[in-house]
Formats: C-alpha cells, sequence, structure tokens
C-alpha cells in the first residue's frame, strides 16, 4: 500500500533518517567518522567509521545504542534544551567528540557516557556519576571531559579518577554550556574547550541571575509545573558570560577583556597553530574583535589578559561566519571581511577571494590552502572551493548548480551535494586512494518536484515555482500559495529538490506554489542582507508582492490572482501573518506558524540588530509589531503555535489573538500541546499539512 508524502515526510523526519551527517575526519586522514541511522524510518543514530586505511576502503558501525541497552526517553533538561537549540530531532546517538586522531569518541545518550574505539571498533560505558552532558575527548586521547549538573568533570579514557574542575552549587552559575543566546543565535552549542596539549580547558561561567524569568507550562496537563527559563527579551538583561582557563593541576585563571563594551562570548577556538582566542561583540554587534589571551608571560605567569588581534566595525551590525577566525601554522589569522559588497576571507587582514564569490563558510585551513563554500553568480546555489594562503590557485571543488557543504581537508575531503533535479543527497570521501562513496539509507520521496528556479523583477529575485505533477501548458488559472521563509538567516529558494518537497506536494493539491527570496536573506552580499536593518516588515513584504506579479506577467493565465495565499513559520510565519494584515488587497488568507507578533517579546541578539534597543527606537517595534495592525484584518487568517516553544513563545500567537478578538476580527488559532518550536511528533507534523491544506481550501473557496 502506498505511503502519503504528509506520513512519509513525518516517518522519514523529512527525509533527514537514514542519511550520513557529523563528519569528522581524522587529522592524518586515515578514517572518516559520521552519524547515521539504520534506516529511512529508523529515528536511533548510530556511529559509523569508514576505515580509509583498509587495503579496501569499508565502512563499519562502532556504536548502536540498542547493542548498548541505552535509552535515550529521559533525556536531562540541558540536553533536551541543547536538541531544541540545534533543532536536532532524533535520537540515539546524536552527537560525538573525538581525540585529534580520530582514534576514541566520546558521546552520551539518555546521560549515560560512552566511549567507543574508532580503530578495533566497540564501544562501552564508562562508570562515571550522571547524568553526563556534551562529553569531549582530550585531544591526545587519554581524558574525557562533560558536563554534570552545570559543572565540569574530567576521568580517565577508561573512566577511572572522575573529579571536578570548574563549578558552583548555584544553580543559576553553570560552567561548560551554552546560554540560551549563544546556542540560539551564534550557532554556539558547546561551553568547554581543550587546550592543544591536552593539559588546561576553556570554560564558559554563565551567570543567569541578571536575566528575567519566563514559565513555560502545559495547558493540556494542569498538575505540571511550568517550567522557569532565563529568556532575554530585547531591552533585558542577558547572561553574565566569562570565561576561565583551568588546568588538570588545579590552576585556574579568568580571560580578561572589557565585557562590559563587548558582552557577547561568540566562539573559543583553541587549536595548535595559535593561541586561545575569542570572538567577542559589542551588545549592538556593530563591533565584531578577535582577541587572543595571553596564558605565558615573560614571568612565568598566566595573566589572562586578551589582546586584540582584529577588529570589524559596521555601521548596521558585523555578522558571524561559521569557521572563522583560525590561524595558520605561521601564526597569519585567516578571518573574512565585508568589502566591494563582497563577504570576502582574509589572510592577516588581506583579501584572497574575489569580489562577487560570497564566502558563507570556512571548512579547513592548512598551509596547503584553505577549503571554504561560496556563492558566485546566484545565491540558490553553494559550492565548495579551495584558495592558496596567497589567493592563488582559486579551484571550485563542486559542481556551480549544486547546494555542496564539506568537512575535512584537501587531503581528505567529505562532500555533501544536493541537486535540483534528483532527491537525497550524495556523499563522498575524496582521498589520495581515490573518491569512495558514503552510503545514504533515507527513504526515496514518494513525489517529485516539478518546479523551476525564476529570477524575478527588477531585483532579479530569486526564486522557485511549483506546479502540479499533472500539470499541462494552457492549464490555469490556477489558485496560488506563497511559501516563503523570507527573512535572515535562511533561504528556501534554493538548488535542492528535497529543500521543495512540502511545497511541491501543496502543488500537486492543485496549487501554483511560489517560493521566494528576498531582501535580508543571505548569500547576496553584505548589503542586500543589511537593506532590512530598522524595518524587518517594509522590504520582506513588498519583495513577496513583487515576485507574484513577476512571475504572473511572466507566465499569463497561469496565476489567479484573485486567489493568493501564504503560510510560513517562524519569520515566515510573521511574513504570513504581515501580508494579510498590510496587504489584503493581494493575499486571501494566510497560515502563520510560530510568528513573532511582538518583537519587544522576541530574544536580545536576534532583535536588537536588526531594531536597536526598545528604549532607543520604540517607533521600529512599533512598526514592526503586527499587534497595531489587528484591526485591519478582513481575511481568514489561521495562526498555529505549539505551547512548549520556549523559542518564539505561544505568548506571541496569544497576544495577537487578543488584540483581533478585540477588534472584533475573525481569526482561528490551532494551539499545539506538548509541541515546542520544532515538530518533530509524527502524528503532528503529518497532519498539520493536512489541516492547512483544508484551510486553504475553505478560505480561497
Amino acid at each position: 500500500m502506498s505511503v502519503s508524502f504528509p506520513r512519509q515526510s513525518a516517518r522519514t523526519q523529512r527525509f533527514t533518517l537514514g542519511a550520513p551527517r557529523s563528519f569528522r575526519v581524522a587529522d592524518d586522514g586515515s578514517r572518516v567518522v559520521y552519524l547515521r541511522t539504520r534506516g529511512g524510518e529508523d529515528p536511533v543514530g548510530c556511529l559509523w567509521v569508514l576505515d580509509l586505511a583498509a587495503a579496501e576502503p569499508r565502512e563499519h558501525c562502532v556504536a548502536d545504542p540498542r547493542d548498548l541497552r541505552a535509552d535515550d526517553s529521559q533525556l536531562p533538561p540541558e540536553e533536551r534544551a541543547r536538541r531544541e537549540r540545534s533543532r536536532e530531532s532524533a535520537g540515539g546517538i546524536v552527537a560525538f567528540a573525538t581525540d585529534d586522531g580520530a582514534t576514541v569518541a566520546a558521546f552520551a545518550v539518555g546521560g549515560q557516557l560512552f566511549v567507543a574505539d574508532l580503530v578495533a571498533g566497540g564501544a562501552r560505558a564508562l562508570a562515571v556519576s550522571g547524568p553526563v552532558i556534551d562529553p569531549r575527548p582530550s585531544p591526545d586521547g587519554e581524558r574525557v571531559a562533560f558536563v554534570r549538573d552545570g559543572a565540569v568533570l574530567v576521568a580517565g579514557i577508561d573512566g577511572g579518577g572522575e573529579r571536578r574542575l570548574a563549578g558552583d552549587d548555584d544553580p543559576e552559575l553553570t560552567w561548560g554550556l551554552a546560554e540560551f543566546i549563544a546556542a540560539e543565535e551564534m550557532d554556539r552549542l558547546r561551553g568547554y574547550w581543550w587546550s592543544p596539549d591536552s593539559r588546561q580547558l576553556a570554560v564558559a561561567r554563565v551567570d543567569t541571575r541578571p536575566v528575567q524569568r519566563w514559565h513555560i507550562g502545559d495547558p493540556a496537563d494542569p498538575s505540571t509545573v511550568p517550567t522557569a527559563m532565563a529568556y532575554p527579551a530585547a531591552g533585558t538583561p542577558n547572561a553574565d558570560v566569562s570565561l576561565f582557563v583551568v588546568g588538570l593541576d588545579g590552576h585556574s585563571v579568568e580571560v580578561a577583556w572589557d565585557r562590559s563594551a563587548l558582552p557577547y562570548l561568540a566562539e573559543v577556538v583553541w587549536s595548535a597553530p595559535g593561541p586561545l582566542t575569542l570572538v567577542v561583540q559589542s551588545r549592538n554587534q556593530r563591533e565584531r574583535v578577535v582577541l587572543a589571551a595571553n596564558l605565558d608571560s615573560a614571568d612565568g605567569t598566566d595573566t589572562g589578559a586578551a589582546r586584540a588581534v582584529n577588529r570589524v566595525t559596521d555601521e548596521r551590525w558585523v555578522d558571524l561566519v561559521p569557521g572563522v577566525p583560525c590561524w595558520l601554522p605561521d601564526g597569519q589569522l585567516v578571518d573574512t571581511a565585508d568589502e566591494q559588497d563582497t563577504r570576502q576571507l582574509t589572510v592577516d587582514g588581506r583579501p584572497i577571494t574575489p569580489a562577487g564569490l560570497q564566502v558563507r563558510a570556512a571548512v579547513s585551513v592548512t598551509s596547503e590552502g584553505i577549503i571554504f563554500t561560496a556563492s558566485q553568480d546566484d545565491p540558490a546555489a553553494i559550492a565548495v572551493w579551495r584558495v592558496g594562503v596567497g589567493g592563488e590557485e582559486l579551484q571550485r571543488l563542486t559542481a556551480p548548480d549544486e547546494v555542496a557543504a564539506a568537512a575535512g581537508d584537501a587531503d581528505t575531503l567529505v562532500t555533501v551535494t544536493r541537486r535540483f533535479d534528483q532527491p537525497g543527497a550524495v556523499t563522498e570521501v575524496r582521498h589520495r586512494l581515490g573518491t569512495f562513496p558514503v552510503r545514504s539509507l533515507a527513504s526515496t520521496p514518494a513525489i517529485t518536484t516539478r518546479a523551476q528556479l525564476l529570477r524575478l523583477g527588477q531585483r532579479r529575485l530569486r526564486a522557485v515555482l511549483c506546479l502540479p505533477s499533472d500539470h499541462r501548458e494552457g492549464d490555469g488559472p490556477l489558485p496560488v500559495l506563497l511559501d516563503p521563509y523570507g527573512g535572515p538567516h535562511a533561504q528556501r529558494a534554493v538548488a535542492s529538490h528535497d529543500a521543495l518537497l512540502t511545497s511541491q506536494w501543496f502543488a500537486d493539491q492543485g496549487f501554483a506554489v511560489l517560493v521566494a527570496d528576498g531582501r535580508g536573506t543571505p548569500g547576496r552580499g553584505p548589503a542586500w542582507e543589511r537593506s532590512v536593518a530598522g524595518d524587518l516588515a517594509t522590504a520582506p513584504l513588498a519583495d513577496q508582492v513583487d515576485a507574484l506579479t513577476a512571475c504572473a506577467d511572466a507566465h499569463p493565465g497561469l496565476l489567479n490572482l484573485e486567489r493568493v495565499a501564504i503560510r510560513g513559520w517562524s519569520f515566515g510565519g510573521y511574513l504570513a501573518a504581515l501580508a494579510v494584515l498590510r496587504r489584503p488587497d493581494v493575499f486571501a488568507a494566510a497560515i502563520a506558524g510560530a510568528p513573532v507578533t511582538d518583537m519587544a517579546l522576541y530574544d536580545t541578539h536576534y532583535t536588537e540588530r536588526y531594531l536597536g534597543m526598545p528604549d532607543e527606537q520604540p517607533q521600529a517595534y512599533a512598526a514592526n509589531s503586527l499587534l497595531n495592525d489587528a484591526a485591519s484584518l478582513r481575511r481568514p487568517l489561521l495562526l498555529i503555535h505549539g505551547l512548549a516553544d520556549d523559542n518564539v513563545v505561544a505568548a506571541h500567537t496569544l497576544r495577537l489573538s487578543r488584540a483581533l478578538l478585540e477588534a472584533g476580527r475573525p481569526h482561528t488559532v490551532l494551539p499545539l500541546s506538548g509541541v515546542t518550536h520544532m515538530t518533530p511528533q509524527e502524528v503532528v507534523a503529518e497532519n498539520l499539512l493536512h489541516l492547512q491544506l483544508r484551510f486553504l481550501r475553505g478560505a480561497l473557496g
């Protein structure tokens, strides 16, 4: 019996199960370590190794939680929060860390600590007290550090000699964990780092006492005590984050910098070529500074003082770029700079990539060259590139019309590529002995996209148009569904088949589905991204309307502009509600999932970057709020929100619903009990699509 796409998408967690991910390449290139479930509907992550040193390279599973009798049904609260921040919906082994040689790996399942032998194979539980969070072997593979109850501990790789290195007994003071803002907005999911010589650790200390407390409850179960969380909404105090270097011999020194001027600890890098390196930001994010800590003074004492080695400023904001800064073996600093409307790689401040090549992330840095990802000409595609440290020998390593990612270095490089015309991803290891595939066990989607990449209007907006699979030339006009994200940090109009599957499913129900990326979305240069400074509403909404109009002009008779709806989640949900409130002349209905309706209710690092401080820019917050537009609603609006959402809290939807009720405007609210900002539950994910389709059909007649 055939399975419907909504059910298949839900069971496969949007076709991510069974796909290899989270690659770690041994420093000597002898093996590649990664995660993968055993099938396309198997949610239990296992640890795998591709042995490149064998006579015939082969892969084998070194740890399956079922064989280890490990249960992750009861996660420690800190691990549950980490998974929510990283949008992790699988189970089993979902993260691991290795020593430099990738001979040993550490991971936690359900708070229990395990160590795997990546050479001989096999894994074993360590007899340490739990629950354990974020275990990481030392670079030499002799010890393993981990977090428990907000303290950092270390033990031998056999589990012996467990002892606490850093910690307080106050639950509001944690060591070794990323605070909410770092994990949610800075992509820093960790809070401690081993020194290259395995003798010390840099540990973040987080004091959440200044942060206001919000409470997330479960209205479906009145007996459940609400969970208190430290949520720094725009304009309110952040957590106080500091950094200490703690030695295995018991010594400790604080890394000193002007935390009042540069309070955000965005990244920490501690690798053999360079010193302990910090990336810090001002609260308004107009200044980003790379600091090097002094841990080896002339008189033999550790001062901990940090000096600036690179400083970048911008009148609007400075972006954080994955993979940088880092150090070359000769002591030169690799970073990025925005010049000529291009994000460029730099070595000691000198650009080494050309204008027009928009760097997305650095993958590896060696004296032989730098591997990075970037977009050229078209932000819908991302390629893997290599460049010499002097800017010579620029080479594209993957096709120009794919969406690619990579891990490793030029000697052993893992590439993951996705194409517009085929489902799934192709994963390969490029090694001196040849190119070796890494199998994907992901399910094949039950549908195939019928889509075309477009450039629309005067701004050449990147867009994708999905038509029904049985559509024929001359059929129409079709009701239209806009399906954007449309805001900072994310793209939807990309050259990837699977990224458009849900849009295609809606198209197969009889819609022309248009996915457009407007101003503020990444990949088209700093000016494009920063064009939403001070106003997250006007340009993104105007670009959706312009994309719709230009698409209709390019395809006469195809689109029924009297029957146009829009749906979205998170920023896309905000954009959908904004569209139906402010442009009812264009949009006949909207579905807003987990929308930010009041910017003052969202977090500091995100909101203040674009709108400033609420007390300094009250007009910007008022102009970007949906609450003031409630009385203008005259089209059908469906609001969907998870009541357990601790990112965009349910108060956003409830406040808009209250404003609509007070204005006498009918609308529909779908509360999702027990659901967070993600929707990983199978029945929820499946039925949400059916309910949205039913709403659209009713709203559009």
